[in-house]
């Protein structure tokens, strides 16, 4: 048998290859994880944008500062003009002023899952933009991290191999025989004003391995605990918004189960079009599998969003356009188009919604941000038809 030309590779060469990479990987950490650092939210707002936000006049915000219902806002010491606003102070002034968003106690808390079975779709990129989003408008949002990947988890300014820990701080310990009876324990708050962070990191792989040991004797408990997890923390946010692995895999289906509804990101190319209508596919085979061991589950709704979208290539314009002929009602209106503005920020592991200075005065990053916000406002909209408190309001706007 004649042997090959190539020199065959051993386990210890492998293992010298993860070695140097884990090196190339910690020093960039390194550097985006300077030690004794933590991650903060340094947006300020001006007194007319706090206003809008707030959706009150900048006399009536002048008015509580002067009659104490509000603290008098920061001044620089040398021009004596107003700094400017944190989130953290806005929300204070919706409090103030009772213009906060939240749902009330008898409409359900949304959990939202954006999900695909392919990766590279864009999914922690609109799980990240979309929390802030509405954080910045006064939702109270926890994000669940449930992919060992741990994208989230980095954005959100946690070291996943050194800050969390896979026993004690991510989903592994729930999943786990024995394991606590909520989800309390791993709530982490963040430097974003009304976000909540559940972490992941590597270890959370093997939470796949516990799901299998225990499928065959517990099928109900495995695919409901997610959503049984949920139910114990619910009560204290208006969105959970869960970031599930880009495969069909037993913490995907957990997920599939646990949301009352789901955004699919799909790319508009060949290739990831292709994926999306395979996942679409097995997604409703999976769940008439799942309902079967487990009971049926409704969404509020199922939308497609468009991302990585280039107008400047025929391409992506052809399938955009055979996406919105096919799925006319299931497509959402507004498209996350590719920018390098969320692509610089994420290799900073930061957002588009978390610059500052100069930084936001260029069109690039105004486009940007109206990709962001036109995709927010359209979920935000979803969201608020799932709560009947808010169907006046709605109806006032023209939205429903």
């Amino acid at each position: 048998m004649e042997q090959s030309a190539l020199p065959a590779v051993s386990l210890d060469e492998l293992d010298r290859l993860a070695t140097r990479a884990s090196t190339v990987i910690n020093r960039l950490r390194d550097r985006l994880y300077a030690p004794g650092t933590q991650k903060t939210l340094d947006v300020q707002f001006n007194v007319r944008r706090a206003a809008e936000m707030v959706g009150r006049s900048e006399k009536l915000i002048r008015d509580a500062e002067g009659d104490g219902r509000l603290p008098e806002p920061e001044k620089d010491p040398q021009t004596g003009r107003r700094t400017g606003y944190s989130l953290a102070d806005v929300n204070r002034m919706r409090s103030v002023f009772g213009t906060l968003p939240c749902r009330a106690p008898s409409d359900p808390a949304m959990v939202l899952a954006i999900q695909n079975f392919k990766g590279g779709v864009g999914k922690s990129t609109t799980v990240c933009h979309l929390a802030q989003y509405l954080a910045l408008k006064g939702y109270r949002v926890c994000v669940i991290d449930c992919d060992s990947q741990a994208s989230t988890t980095s954005i959100f300014g946690l070291n996943p191999d050194i800050d969390v820990d896979e026993e004690e701080d991510t989903l592994y310990p729930f999943f786990r025989h024995g394991g606590p009876p909520d989800l309390s324990y791993a709530l982490r708050s963040t430097y974003w004003p009304n976000i909540a962070l559940i972490p992941a990191n590597l270890g959370l792989y093997d939470a796949e391995y516990e799901f299998a040991a225990r499928m065959a004797r517990e099928q109900a408990f495995v695919l409901d605990r997610l959503r049984a997890g949920i139910e114990t923390i619910k009560d204290r946010f208006d969105v959970i918004l869960l970031d599930p692995p880009p495969a069909l895999g037993m913490l995907s289906l957990s997920v599939l189960r646990a949301a009352n509804a789901l955004v699919i990101p799909a790319p508009p190319n060949n290739i990831d079009f292709g994926s999306t209508a395979h996942f679409l596919k097995m997604l409703s085979a999976t769940l008439n599998e799942l309902a079967r061991a487990g009971g049926p589950r409704d969404y509020a709704f199922v939308k497609i969003l468009a991302t990585k979208m280039n107008d400047g290539k025929s391409a992506h314009l052809a399938i955009k356009r055979m996406m919105d002929a096919v799925f006319p009602m299931d497509m959402l209106q507004a498209v996350l188009k590719d920018s390098a503005e969320i692509d610089n920020a994420t290799a900073n592991l930061s957002t588009v919604y978390e610059l500052t200075g100069t930084a936001t005065r260029t069109e690039t990053h105004k486009r940007c941000r109206a990709y962001l916000d036109a995709v927010g406002r359209e979920v935000e909209i979803l969201i608020r038809k799932t709560w009947p408190s808010h169907h006046a309001q709605l109806r006032k706007e023209g939205l429903l």
